[in-house]
């Protein structure tokens, strides 16, 4: 185990904040983001190896990649609080961040489903490729408890700005496409309720971002198409930053953040930007918790630039999972097979049920 360039100070968009690096006994990085040095001694760690057994297989109608990874058959499932994998070391466990206290912590899945070290294809009748690049959980605090609506704004910057270092480093290493996203809610299918995301360093860029990426190539612009729907479908705004319901929503309550001036990932952000998009995150979250009086599910990722892509517009993309109280806005036959949603809630009326919710 290494703590090699431990208590880094770097120098962030919004400003300074320390990282150290550290090496798990299995191999895996840890990074552990503070606004203070990370203090303390190493604790006992998990030592079996790591699977990267994963492989990537083209679907010939379709034209979409699936990444076939049985070993996450074994993955942690609802462990109670007693057994949370991501709280801080503790007498008697052993958790994935082997130190007494921590602020906020980025380390390599155990169970990933994409790993530098993936296996070449087999030889087979179909197409496949390797499951190269990473996948990382993201850590949002030691409490295992809370949500981005709770953490404070200081945590909300530091968790943006750890982003942006992932970002570069998937990059650097030639990953094609980087996605930071979060699962939120049973309904969603979480199987660890300790407040966390991840990430996925793919080495293609996936077909909807790949549309996406196309469409403002050739010149969609959706700040100035934002200007045009006007302040129906706008939510809140905060530094330069808007958070709204697309008049496309797929998704009941769905809700985007977007700079107001366009900006190809978080990394293109300036401070006050940041600061913008940290409240907005935060907020968006507060909102559909009040919405119904209880905690919403959603899935929600960062939607940035592949590499090198400049004509990229960045969003925050929030789909919630509930379309009234109690009512899980289910994926029917329809959905899944043909990609067409049925949508339950005018994207307008959702804009103003979000304005109202607090």
């Amino acid at each position: 185990m290494s703590d090699a360039g431990s208590n880094q100070m770097r120098q962030g968009r919004a400003g300074p904040f320390y990282r150290r690096d550290h090496v798990k006994a299995d191999g895996r990085d840890l990074f552990l983001y503070g606004r203070a040095p990370h203090v303390g001694d190493v604790r006992a760690e998990f030592s079996d190896p790591i699977s990267t057994g994963s492989i990537l297989r083209k679907h010939p109608l379709r034209g979409t990649w699936a990444i076939y990874s049985p070993h996450r058959q074994k993955r942690t499932f609802k462990p109670d609080a007693a057994a949370d994998p991501l709280a801080p070391a503790r007498p008697g466990a052993i958790t994935e961040i082997p130190f007494d206290e921590f602020e906020l912590a980025i380390f390599g899945n155990k169970f990933p489903s994409l790993h530098p070290d993936g296996p070449a294809p087999a030889g087979v009748d179909w197409e496949e490729a390797r499951a190269s690049g990473g996948c990382e959980v993201v850590v949002y605090s030691p409490d295992q408890s809370g949500s981005l609506a709770t953490l404070s704004q200081s945590r909300r910057i530091l968790l943006i700005e750890a982003l942006i270092e992932r970002y570069a480093a998937h990059f650097a290493a030639g990953a094609e496409y980087v996605l930071p996203f979060e699962n939120r809610g049973e309904a969603v299918g979480v199987t660890l309720h300790h407040p966390h995301g991840q990430l996925y360093a793919f080495p293609f860029v996936p077909a909807p971002q790949a549309s996406a990426a196309a469409a403002f190539a050739g010149g969609y612009d959706l700040a100035a198409e934002r200007a045009r729907w006007g302040d129906d479908y706008t939510v809140t705004a905060a530094n330069g930053v808007t958070s709204f319901v697309p008049p496309f929503a797929r998704f009941p309550y769905e809700t985007w953040i977007a700079p107001d001036i366009a900006r190809a990932g978080p990394w293109a952000m300036t401070a006050a930007e940041i600061e913008g998009l940290a409240t907005l995150l935060g907020e968006v979250t507060a909102r559909y918790d009040a919405m119904f009086g209880e905690p919403m599910p959603y899935m929600m990722s960062f939607q940035a630039a592949p590499r090198g892509d400049e004509t990229f517009q960045f969003t925050v993309q929030f789909y919630p999972l509930h379309r009234d109280k109690g009512r899980v806005k289910y994926l029917a036959g329809v959905e899944q097979t043909t990609g067409v949603f049925t949508v339950d809630v005018d994207p307008k009326l959702a804009a103003k049920m979000m304005r109202e919710a607090l």
